[in-house]
């Protein structure tokens, strides 16, 4: 699905990744740790094409899209949840939704897998984002990234600021988005036992290189809490 190879970026003169490489296959939760600053959201960007990147590859089913522009990437089917959810704060929860499919056909509806996994976005359709609580927005910002029925989602910190029962619904939808077996999830996250409860393989970064990886069921026995501790 996703494909990285020997990925390298800069920022002035400083070396931020680190010749990264690692795939995130279908119907998996690839799970990316790190401290803060050991690079994880840099990379998001980069996959994104946010950010340039001095040498590597970026693979998206065979698609090379390292020199892709952003939209190119999303009509690729790539679905991005930023860290801080960057939802549109005077647009309605529909409207957001909406925005969602700017890389679909005009007239693509909204599909009901979205509200399926998150019912509250049906059920306050019309408030605008900015009236809601941050852990509603996160759910809409998931839901704005699903609307487009991606292959790949990429979700950079999506428990920041959360409250624990919204917490478990966010966690309840990645677990089944995954079990569907055709999404690819790559996941950046502080949050260790959340990681630990989705994760099929695990990756930590540390000053912008990979030093471990492995499964998910080995995270406890690899030590990996241990390397998140600050």
């Amino acid at each position: 699905m996703l494909k990285v190879e020997g990925l390298n970026q800069y920022y002035g003169g400083s070396h931020i990744l680190r010749g990264i490489s690692f795939e995130a296959p279908p119907g998996q939760v690839t799970a990316l740790l790190g401290r803060n600053g050991a690079g994880k959201t840099t990379l998001l960007r980069a996959l994104m094409g946010l950010v340039p990147v001095a040498s590597g590859q970026v693979s998206f089913e065979g698609l090379d899209l390292t020199g892709a522009p952003p939209y190119r990437r999303a009509a690729a089917g790539i679905g991005y949840v930023p860290q801080g959810r960057e939802i549109f704060p005077r647009l309605t929860l529909e409207e957001n939704l909406l925005m969602g499919l700017a890389s679909r056909p005009y007239g693509t509806p909204i599909p009901p897998r979205v509200f399926e996994l998150f019912p509250m976005l049906a059920e306050m359709h019309g408030r605008r984002g900015g009236d809601l609580s941050g852990g509603q927005q996160q759910q809409l910002a998931i839901g704005r990234a699903l609307a487009m029925g991606p292959r790949l989602l990429v979700l950079d910190e999506p428990t920041e600021g959360i409250q624990p029962s919204i917490i478990k619904d966010i966690e309840r939808a990645i677990r089944t988005l995954a079990a569907e077996g055709t999404m690819a999830i790559l996941l950046v996250e502080q949050y260790y036992d959340f990681s630990r409860s989705l994760a099929d393989q695990y990756l930590v970064m540390q000053r912008g290189e990979i030093v471990k990886r492995g499964t998910g069921a080995s995270m406890d026995r690899d030590g990996v809490k241990q390397m998140l501790a600050v």
